[in-house]
């Protein structure tokens, strides 16, 4: 996480790295809901990354994710989200998965679409809601 905080030029993916990292230290034993993992092709080529939000008392994990723009539209991001999603709900005390996107964002609204995610009818913070149950 610190080195993808180091490298990273973007202010808003700065701030969200850095609180990221410090949920992660402020909860050593469920680091995992706190961290974010790059994207890598079997090569070893970062495409992007994906991260978890934190599990709330509710169940619910929220995802979030990013593909490099010149990688975009090759299924990266349905590949890394259905995968995690999938994971996510075959943890202990999981029973739910979220995720946001910007309300102009068609294409990440088709990958959640795509990995059987649901529209909830709330608009978050960054846009419409959508999850995935077990």
């Amino acid at each position: 996480m610190r080195s993808m905080l180091a490298e990273q030029t973007d202010e808003e993916l700065i701030k969200a790295y850095g609180e990221m990292l410090q949920e992660s230290l402020d909860h050593p034993k469920e680091w995992h809901w706190y961290a974010a993992w790059i994207i890598e092709l079997k090569g070893g080529a970062a495409v992007g990354d994906l991260c978890f939000k934190g599990l709330n008392d509710g169940g619910s994990v929220e995802i979030g994710y990013g593909i490099t723009e010149e990688n975009q539209g090759h299924g990266y991001a349905t590949e890394a989200v259905e995968a995690a999603a999938l994971w996510a709900l075959k943890q202990p005390g999981v029973s739910r998965v979220e995720a946001e996107t910007d309300p102009e964002n068609g294409k990440s609204q088709r990958v959640l679409e795509k990995c059987g995610f649901i529209p909830s009818g709330i608009i978050g913070e960054e846009g419409p809601r959508f999850y995935k149950e077990g």
